[in-house]
């Protein structure tokens, strides 16, 4: 039997997303406590921190001039002006940011770099400037600074570390510097009441109760007691519970013993298990998927990983809807909360409950060997900094990073912001001395990624209607070294040829000389294969691509063999990373700066954007091979494909027609290139379904998203009929394939530009 006692809810407070994995779900209730924010321990505390004053800090730009000496003669004023001018000119190519252990301040040009007129720089010069203005020996001494304490939202830490944000970006020269603030709903662990786990005999008697550490907890789990038999579920994936049914195993009832990781967030073990019929979901982390590292000594056996389990992103109270001070929604809940409660134990405690498991053998390949992280809680201020463009400023390339961790969070949330800044500072620099940005860049540092990036999806739900004709992509810097052999890039595939462009130029960090891609082909592997990966709903780009319509990207750098086991614990610190990573943690730090600096160097500089319009073409051609598999039983149900091929096929011609008008097009012609870049920027928008409700659905995307809506779900429903013909629902399957079709062809519509006389010709 576990009893879950209440949480305090932060009452208009962060939002809940991020996890050590991926996404996942569970169900709010009414707190013993409501808290206006996160309250301070005092109100000097609350009045000189985040809540009280920073969104009054909105900043002007910096170095601007009034006229003065207007009663001067016109040639004074002339000689006067002139002579400021040049004075000014001078002194502006001479002044650099960089950080040092507490402070950016400026410092002399790097040696090499040549000024050039506003405008006249091309891009190999631009990528010259980026190498020589990125610093790594400023990544590893700011990552310390972020990581030297635990800071979740609400602590004086988490504002602390804002202010320092807030301040570095200050000192920048940035066009424009503010602060985004929400009021969404965080849940933490009660101070007065523990949750408690006890072992009990089939007539309830208590025989035992076991001691859970008071900051171990799944945020937005619901409260209240669970009893049931003990059932272990391995990683609690799909397969593992059709594994067990088809054992003649009783779910119903039983309470789910799971294992962290499998590829599954703990809110989707929780929702699996709750589905099944379960009353309650324990999870704990198994040495077997954590590889023994002979540098390091393994992690306590006493020890438990938190994650949020909210199958979604965002303020579960507010599902697709904004958290500003100004709105007035009802009261709702997302429809991502568990209705069963969920708590993290430690491997100790799982070893207790294993041990007196009885029944049917574990099937082959379930056994594990156990071992064990830990976690804290969470703040909700976003902080921005923009550098305007100078052709189409209302365009923007984002960069961002999570701020706070549970836990020191050296690769959560460090690593991200020491990158957010060392690349602001770069880019800053090369403004000052002669880069000429097309488009803004926007850098921000989030709030309560941990809850399940909440800042962020905040700020997308608020911002929602207007994205698709303002942002052109989002990178992500969340956790972007945690080894320094292989790179991943969970990406849009839009972003695909940006990721070949950067990875044929920059150096892997253990091979100099040798650039990624040179590395990748001379083990003849497939470097699409290898680095490019599906987006994941734990990762900081997601909810832009799925929940947005935004491309989106999270780079990393992993180990080949080891994965690192020491997110959201106290042992993800700066001098832990360094020691894994063998001293090279500046170093890998500079290669993935120089990796997404020349993708967003890209983006801002080029004309027409380069993003690759017919990269869902093969996907769509694919889907249309699976329907033609099972033509004789779809037209035996009366069902056709037609409109399915229809659309596929007016995507791809509309997607290669506008691929090839951008390139035989006149790129010297302002208004078409416009006018291509509105279409392009659309793409992933136009995938976004019109007929399921944000609220309800918010990964509205039919390739990316999740729900009913999906390619996936359809192509899952679709191989029923010859896996288990007896499960298939032709009237759900008509619908689901009626959306997917209508959403399709609208996309088309779209991206061929003349949507009036698609359907008009004679």
């Amino acid at each position: 039997m576990m009893a879950l006692h209440p949480f305090v809810r932060g009452g208009d407070g962060a939002q809940a997303e991020e996890g050590v994995e991926e996404g996942g779900g569970a169900q709010g209730s009414q707190p013993g406590v409501e808290l206006q924010l996160v309250q301070s321990q005092s109100q000097e505390e609350e009045e000189e921190g985040f809540g009280s004053s920073i969104t009054a800090l909105v900043l002007r730009q910096p170095l601007k001039y009034r006229k003065t000496l207007i009663y001067l003669s016109l040639t004074a004023l002339l000689i006067f002006t002139t002579a400021f001018l040049l004075g000014y000119v001078a002194f502006r190519r001479s002044c650099q940011y960089c950080g040092d252990d507490e402070d950016l301040v400026p410092v002399d040009d790097p040696p090499g770099v040549p000024h050039y007129p506003e405008g006249d720089l091309h891009m190999g010069e631009l990528r010259d400037m980026l190498k020589k203005y990125l610093k790594e020996e400023t990544l590893d001494t700011t990552i310390r600074r972020v990581s030297r304490t635990t800071h979740p939202p609400g602590s004086s830490e988490g504002n602390d570390l804002a202010r320092e944000i807030l301040q570095s970006f200050q000192k920048l020269r940035m066009d424009h510097t503010w602060t985004d603030s929400h009021y969404a709903t965080l849940q933490f662990p009660s101070r007065t009441q523990r949750n408690a786990l006890w072992i009990v005999d089939k007539d309830g008697v208590e025989l035992e109760e076991i001691p859970l550490n008071a900051e171990d907890y799944c945020a937005y789990s619901p409260t209240g007691t669970a009893t049931g038999g003990v059932m272990y579920v391995n990683y609690a994936r799909p397969k593992d519970f059709d594994t067990l049914r088809s054992l003649g195993l009783p779910l119903e009832g039983t309470i789910a013993l799971a294992r962290v990781g499998g590829g599954v967030s703990f809110a989707e073990k929780v929702r699996l298990a709750q589905t099944a019929g379960m009353v309650g979901v324990l999870v704990y982390p198994d040495p077997a998927d954590v590889p023994q590292d002979p540098r390091r000594l393994g992690l306590s056996s006493d020890a438990a990983i938190s994650e949020h389990v909210h199958l979604g992103s965002g303020d579960p109270f507010t599902p697709g809807f904004p958290s500003f001070n100004h709105t007035q929604f009802p009261p709702m809940q997302s429809s991502g909360l568990p209705l069963i409660p969920a708590q993290p134990i430690s491997a100790n405690v799982a070893s207790m409950l294993l041990r007196q498991l009885e029944g049917v053998a574990c099937p082959r390949g379930w056994q594990g060997r156990l071992q064990i992280y830990v976690m804290t809680p969470v703040l909700l201020n976003n902080i921005f900094a923009s550098i305007e463009g100078k052709v189409e400023p209302e365009q923007y390339i984002i960069i961002g990073a999570q701020r706070d961790s549970w836990g020191p969070g050296a690769v959560k949330s460090g690593v991200g912001t020491a990158l957010l800044l060392e690349l602001a500072r770069t880019f800053s620099s090369m403004v000052q001395n002669g880069f000429y940005p097309r488009r803004s860049l926007l850098f921000v540092s989030w709030d309560a990624g941990d809850f399940g990036n909440v800042g962020a999806t905040e700020w997308l739900e608020g911002y929602l209607s207007m994205l698709h004709l303002k942002a052109v992509a989002y990178f992500s810097l969340d956790q972007a070294i945690m080894g320094d052999d292989e790179l991943s890039a969970y990406a849009s595939p839009l972003l695909v040829d940006l990721i070949e462009g950067a990875i044929k130029q920059v150096e892997h960090p253990k091979h100099p000389g040798q650039s990624i891609l040179a590395k990748l082909e001379s083990q003849g592997q497939n470097w699409k294969r290898h680095i490019v990966k599906p987006l994941y709903l734990n990762s900081g780009a997601y909810s832009f691509t799925a929940f947005g319509g935004v491309p989106a990207m999270e780079v990393r750098f992993n180990e080949a063999v080891r994965a690192y086991p020491f997110v959201n614990t106290q042992w993800d610190s700066a001098s832990g990373l360094q020691e894994r990573l063998q001293g090279q943690l500046s170093s890998v730090g500079r290669t993935i700066g120089e990796l997404v600096g020349l993708m967003v160097l890209r983006l801002a500089h080029h004309v027409v954007l380069p993003l690759d319009p017919t990269c869902y073409s093969g996907t769509m051609l694919q889907f249309s091979s699976q329907l033609n598999q099972h033509s004789a039983e779809l037209q035996a149900r009366g069902l056709s494909p037609q409109w399915v091929f229809s659309a596929r096929g007016d995507y791809s011609r509309a997607a290669k027609t506008l691929k090839e008008s951008i390139q035989n097009s006149d790129i010297d012609d302002e208004r078409v290139t416009r006018l291509y870049n509105t279409r392009i920027m659309r793409v992933e928008y136009y995938f976004l379904s019109l007929y399921v409700s944000a609220v309800e659905t918010p990964f509205r995307h039919i390739l990316h998203g999740r729900g009913n809506h999906t390619l996936s779900a359809l192509t899952e429903h679709l191989a029923l009929l010859r896996t288990q013909p007896q499960l298939f629902d032709e009237a759900r399957f008509r619908r689901q394939l009626a959306l997917f079709t209508w959403t399709l062809q609208g996309a088309a519509n779209a991206l061929s530009g003349d949507v009036w006389n698609i359907d008009n010709s004679v």
